[in-house]
């Protein structure tokens, strides 16, 4: 679905990305993940065609992004952080938009929109901002695209409407769509991130399924400090040492996401080693 490969790009005389390489499937929901500055939305922006690479490729099924063809356009949705909606009710968004979207399903729109507690009818310049990222996500899902970016989609929604987002994202998951989700907020998507993507210093540093990962590390909770070799990140807790360790049985291990990231931005050699030696046991 999704390829990317030996991508540059700079913003004047900072240098963003150096040789960035990406393959993504479709059938699944991508967590992109990175601290501040570390250019996830301007991979999303790459990604959707509105930036332009100084070297590399870029492509979506058969498409560059960067051509901005009506082809490639009616199978992209991009919600972004920040965004603006004409002074008009969903129902006239949708009458305005949805032409562009060939897939798009109104009766699939109408029921997002009740799930979200939104009226039709409502004037989206009353709404809250929370309000108006629903109704754009609503809008986003029932176009049926088959690629959909998310720039930090649960900001701005209260608790009801992130568990809402989930169970609509989960529903509409198919084989043939891919969603990328651009995130600081890892525990209001964990339940549904897969695969798990880390951005840092310009570069992938980790492109794995939640399958591979629990079969390669575990978490584990600790009264004293780990000293085991098999240790890769440790941090205090409240209930002692929370310890992310490799995983040596043959069962799956837990692991939060959270920890994950850390564990991967602060010891970037030691995971790369246990992933490196499973591939090599695995072959």
């Amino acid at each position: 679905m999704l390829s990317i490969q030996d991508l540059s790009f700079s913003y004047r005389s900072k240098k963003l990305f150096s040789q960035l390489d990406l393959f993504l499937s479709s059938g699944g929901i991508c967590g992109l993940l990175g601290k501040n500055g570390a250019g996830k939305t301007s991979l999303l922006k790459l990604v959707s065609g509105l930036l332009f690479p100084d070297k590399g490729t870029i492509t979506v099924g058969n498409e560059a992004p960067s051509n901005r063809s009506p082809e490639f356009l009616e199978n992209l949705f991009f919600i972004p952080e920040e965004f603006k909606l004409p002074p008009v009710t969903p129902a006239k968004y949708m009458w305005l938009y949805a032409p562009f979207y060939p897939q798009f399903d109104q009766i699939k729109y109408a029921d997002y929109l009740e799930k979200f507690e939104l009226e039709l009818q409502v004037n989206l310049k009353k709404c809250s901002y929370g309000q108006r990222k629903k109704c754009l996500i609503a809008f986003g899902l029932a176009s049926n695209c088959r690629l959909t970016l998310l720039d930090e989609p649960t900001n701005g929604l209260d608790i009801p409407s992130k568990r809402q987002f989930r169970r609509l994202l989960a529903s509409v998951l198919t084989e043939d769509r891919l969603f990328i989700i651009a995130t600081h907020q890892i525990r209001d998507l964990e339940s549904l991130i897969d695969p798990v993507v880390i951005l840092d210093n310009g570069k992938i540093m980790f492109n794995h399924s939640l399958e591979k990962i629990s079969k390669h590390l575990r978490v584990e909770t600790m009264q004293t400090i780990p000293e085991a070799n098999h240790v890769l990140c440790s941090e205090k807790t409240i209930e002692g040492f929370k310890a992310v360790l490799t995983n040596s049985g043959e069962t799956e291990g837990f692991i939060d996401l959270e920890t994950l990231f850390n564990t991967v931005i602060n010891n970037p050699e030691k995971v790369q080693s246990v992933f490196e030696k499973g591939v090599d046991h695995e072959s």
